[in-house]
């Protein structure tokens, strides 16, 4: 048969939760490059890219938004990352997702990659210390670019390269936790599924219309049936 369904997810409220590891590290990597404090809770992160947090940190507290500084401040988060996923509060795989994964690992006619804000190094840590990184064989991440809405057409390539197809937009299933990541769906004409384990309430994804809202993944056959995959 081949494949023709193409699975794009997001990563933290999504997939996992690591309980703020990402934003501890960042906020320890402000301080240890800049010698001073950062209170990343000013910033409107969720939903966004790595690299758009890192620049917004640095405007917010009036330091150059150089290249320089963004790169050195990222090196600086992803060498910190690993331990604050292992010694802060622990985190997990949230509800239904590994069942899923599992499933559609399977699926002879479905590819499943990431679209996600982190940088790859950063999604391969926090994957891999959950466990669920080997699912994942491509993906479009924030080092492609700072916007998110930019991603989408990283991940179709990428896909057509791996499986040599050619996948059609009402085909495609762009999944996230945030409105950024429907509105990133919504520009490359996808169906997106959202759903309600990260910051944003049922009723706030709501109003910005995606193709199916869950409040969680815990069931795996509606979720099936959402992107028309039997089994």
């Amino acid at each position: 048969m081949g494949k023709h369904t193409l699975i794009l997810w997001d990563i933290d409220g999504t997939l996992i939760s690591s309980h703020g590891a990402g934003f501890r590290a960042m906020e320890r990597a402000f301080e240890q490059q800049f010698e001073k404090q950062c209170d990343l809770s000013q910033i409107a992160w969720a939903g966004r890219t790595d690299t758009w947090i890192t620049s917004e940190i640095l405007r917010y507290n009036n330091l150059p938004v150089t290249p320089e500084n963004i790169q050195t401040y990222l090196d600086a988060y992803l060498s910190l990352l690993p331990a604050e996923l292992v010694s802060g509060p622990q985190g997990e795989v949230l509800p239904g997702v590994l069942e899923i994964l599992e499933t559609l690992h399977h699926h002879e006619g479905v590819a499943q990659g990431l679209l996600t804000g982190n940088q790859k190094r950063g999604a391969e840590s926090k994957l891999t210390h959950y466990q669920v990184w080997d699912y994942f064989k491509f993906g479009a991440f924030a080092d492609d670019s700072s916007l998110r809405n930019d991603l989408g057409p990283y991940a179709q390539r990428r896909a057509k390269e791996l499986h040599g197809v050619d996948f059609a937009p009402e085909n495609t299933f762009i999944i996230g936790d945030t409105p950024h990541d429907i509105e990133c769906g919504k520009v490359i004409g996808a169906k997106t599924i959202a759903i309600a384990t990260g910051t944003h309430t049922h009723e706030q994804l709501s109003t910005h219309e995606p193709t199916v809202l869950f409040t969680d993944l815990s069931d795996t056959a509606a979720f099936l049936r959402s992107i028309g995959v039997e089994i």
